[in-house]
């Protein structure tokens, strides 16, 4: 099994986020989908911290780098926790899923 060191590029992502809620309709549809960036910015950091590239992930998962792309891109896929699992398994991670109380509003 061939291992990718993963080099990111450089990306300021709270200036990105500051200047694309500027834009009309923005701050409300990204909101709808807070859930989602979430899950995708704890696979990035996870897949980050592991040194991997998606090349890497999609040949421990015995999938592909495209199918890696979809499941790191929030909002375009819903994975199954199965799925997620095995993401977190290729990464050196395992997956943790908590259902918290509302706060009463």
């Amino acid at each position: 099994m061939t291992e990718l060191k993963y080099k990111p590029v450089p990306h300021d992502h709270k200036a990105f986020l500051a200047k694309a809620r500027t834009r009309k309709g923005f701050a409300e549809a990204y909101d709808a989908l807070a859930l989602e960036y979430q899950v995708a910015e704890q696979m990035l950091k996870a897949r980050f911290r592991a040194g991997l590239t998606q090349d890497a992930v999609a040949e421990r998962m015995g999938t592909t780098k495209s199918a890696i792309s979809r499941l790191e891109s929030a909002g375009k896929h819903a994975p199954s926790l199965a799925t997620l699992k095995r993401y977190a398994s290729a990464v050196g991670c395992e997956l943790q899923v908590k259902l918290v109380r509302q706060k009463a509003t």
